[in-house]
């Protein structure tokens, strides 16, 4: 329901806060909102990991909403609401590539994430209360119920690489997996373009759209 993370001298960083709910929300959960107005370029707004500078990557995980963000969302209806989510620009990982079934990522393309963590690393350092939502999915190929399983096992691998080899803090991660129900390329066949991760960067959503900056280091003066 909560995360926090304390800091050396023992402060208490909220990094979510999942308490929140509104009524209005279907089933506490699905938050029924039109899609986003997106004036930015689209590969601005969906960026290709595989293409993007690291530059790029980074302005991107930093990136403000595309429209004025009314509200703050829990992380649940952040999750279960499609149109909440893409108020936010994203970043496909095609740089890995999952085999049919398999959530297992491969060590010789393990390494290609490192740009990935250096964005995260770098927008965690610049804000410790930035949270990134690591989306899974698959082609559809095979059982939906399997692939929802499926997909939720490759954000998960995902999150855990870059933690484990890459040092991107886990608080400040959480994933979820919606199996086929976005696919890029539209087939029903095996496609290696739908079994993908996506990252996007949901502080604003879940404060409103105010910055969340972190605390000023000891011994600045408040801002007048």
């Amino acid at each position: 329901m909560r995360r926090i993370r304390r800091d050396p001298r023992g402060r208490e960083l909220i990094i979510i806060d999942n308490t929140y709910r509104d009524p209005r929300a279907v089933g506490g959960f699905y938050v029924d909102v039109p899609p986003p107005v997106v004036n930015i370029p689209y590969d601005r707004y969906i960026v290709d990991a595989q293409e993007a500078s690291p530059d790029v990557i980074y302005q991107t995980m930093v990136a403000p909403p595309v429209q004025r963000i009314d509200r703050r969302y829990s992380l649940d209806e952040i999750r279960y609401s499609p149109n909440v989510r893409m108020q936010m620009p994203s970043i496909d990982i095609n740089t890995i590539v999952f085999e049919t079934g398999s959530w297992t990522i491969p060590p010789d393309q393990a390494a290609r994430l490192q740009t990935i963590a250096d964005g995260l690393n770098q927008a965690i350092q610049r804000n410790p209360r930035e949270v990134f939502l690591i989306e899974g999915h698959t082609d559809a190929v095979g059982n939906e119920v399997d692939n929802l399983s499926l997909s939720d096992r490759r954000a998960q691998a995902a999150a855990e690489l870059l933690t484990q080899q890459f040092g991107v803090p886990a608080e400040n991660l959480t994933s979820q997996g919606y199996g086929e129900q976005y696919l890029k390329e539209q087939t029903q066949g095996p496609s290696a373009i739908n079994r993908r991760v996506t990252i996007r960067n949901i502080t604003p959503l879940l404060n409103g759209g105010q910055a969340s900056l972190p605390p000023p280091p000891p011994g600045t003066a408040p801002p007048r």
